[in-house]
């Protein structure tokens, strides 16, 4: 869909490890941004985990399918090409729920960058170093690819560039988050 947002998902095959070390988590931001480019998307936020990816697309084209299937094609053909294997890399076809409401956008920026801590590699979420967290929050420059404004933008106040806001909101306990909006 033309102007579309998604929550984009990819699994390794069988639950399987798609990044085995930091160059492979690289390699696969390499072509993250190549295809940003070549679909013109924008990407306000991803996670890479070691069996699965997250990503925030917006598609100003109808063109979500294409770009993903390209992204996928070259990581599987890297990856298969590196560790002398062939077969499947990835489950199946990716997943992409579209966010429709700005709770949803909101539930997922924070669902995104939250899954290193949910799944027991790191305690704080600027910690892992494969998610657009630290580049949100003002820790680090974003990389080319990464648009921060959209999320940011969410949280800035008159006296606040959003980066200290965005940081509590992430962090706050979800029984203290209101998402209804």
């Amino acid at each position: 869909m033309a102007g579309g947002l998604y929550h984009v998902t990819s699994r390794g095959n069988a639950r399987g490890a798609i990044h085995k070390d930091d160059a492979d988590y690289a390699t696969y931001l390499r072509h993250v941004a190549k295809v940003v480019e070549r679909f013109d998307w924008r990407c306000h936020s991803f996670c890479l985990m070691p069996n699965h990816e997250h990503l925030m697309i917006e598609t100003p084209e109808p063109n979500l399918a294409a770009g993903m299937h390209v992204l996928n094609l070259a990581y599987a053909r890297f990856f298969n090409w590196r560790y002398r294997r062939v077969g499947h890399v990835f489950q199946g076809p990716y997943g992409a729920v579209p966010i429709l409401t700005e709770g949803h956008l909101l539930a997922v920026v924070r669902y995104v960058v939250l899954n290193p801590v949910e799944a027991g590699l790191v305690a704080d979420p600027a910690d892992w170093r494969w998610t657009s967290h630290r580049a949100t929050a003002g820790l680090e420059p974003p990389p080319d690819f990464l648009e921060v404004e959209r999320i940011r933008n969410y949280f800035r106040r008159e006296s606040s560039d959003g980066t200290g806001e965005y940081l509590s909101f992430v962090t706050a306990p979800l029984r203290t988050l209101d998402l209804a909006a």
